[in-house]
């Protein structure tokens, strides 16, 4: 029988999401993802998605749009109900953020590979498409969140890309570790860290800081 393309492709893509997780997004080569997938022809992979940026994007295709899904839902049903103790709406929006990626903890078909390769493009600051769509349920949520943060935490400490920073970072580290775990009481311990680094106020020493850097660079030719 003559191959199946749909089946080559998604053959190229489980095995880049385990090797892009296991060694890095470039640490190891397009002819070694081509042989891991089974595939004698060495030019399946460059047919399929041209290049390595093609076949990264093949990778989070697979997976954004339940994540994107599950977070607009969360996010309507936050904004359904209306004013909430602040307390309360940090910790809501903090879980809007936190449980459709922690879901892909328990996903057999590369959920776990998945966060690992996400953490890496926070890590690399690599996510300028996803900021470039309005339409995204992260841009959404960093409205959501905005009118709970204070002008120092929003505009100059980007309080709310740490959060995103911690979300991904911690799932990336509970991801390569064993599986088969119950993931309940770490999704709602890191929703609590979350929530925590959204309500986290400006002390004097950082807004003193701040005010020296500030002045550094208008004092810079």
């Amino acid at each position: 029988m003559p191959p199946n393309p749909e089946a080559t492709g998604r053959r190229l893509v489980a095995a880049a999401e385990r090797l892009f997780a296991e060694r890095g997004i470039d640490g190891v080569s397009l002819r070694e993802i081509n042989n891991a997938a089974g595939q004698r022809n060495s030019t399946a992979l460059q047919y399929h998605f041209g290049d390595r940026a093609g076949l990264l994007n093949a990778v989070l295709a697979k997976h954004h749009p339940e994540i994107e899904a599950r977070r607009h839902q969360l996010l309507d049903e936050y904004e359904s109900r209306g004013s909430l103790p602040e307390a309360e709406a940090r910790r809501t929006l903090a879980a809007a953020l936190v449980r459709p990626m922690a879901a892909k903890l328990a996903d057999p078909d590369g959920g776990r590979s998945y966060l690992q390769i996400m953490e890496q493009l926070v890590h690399r600051g690599d996510l300028r498409s996803v900021r470039a769509d309005p339409h995204q349920s992260i841009n959404r949520w960093r409205e959501l969140v905005a009118p709970l943060l204070s002008e120092v935490a929003l505009r100059r400490l980007h309080q709310r890309f740490m959060a995103i920073r911690v979300t991904y970072v911690e799932l990336a580290r509970r991801a390569a570790g064993p599986e088969g775990k119950d993931d309940r009481l770490f999704t709602s311990h890191l929703i609590d860290v979350v929530s925590a680094v959204l309500a986290t106020e400006v002390s004097a020493e950082t807004a003193r800081l701040l005010g020296e850097r500030d002045r550094l660079r208008d004092e810079a030719p």
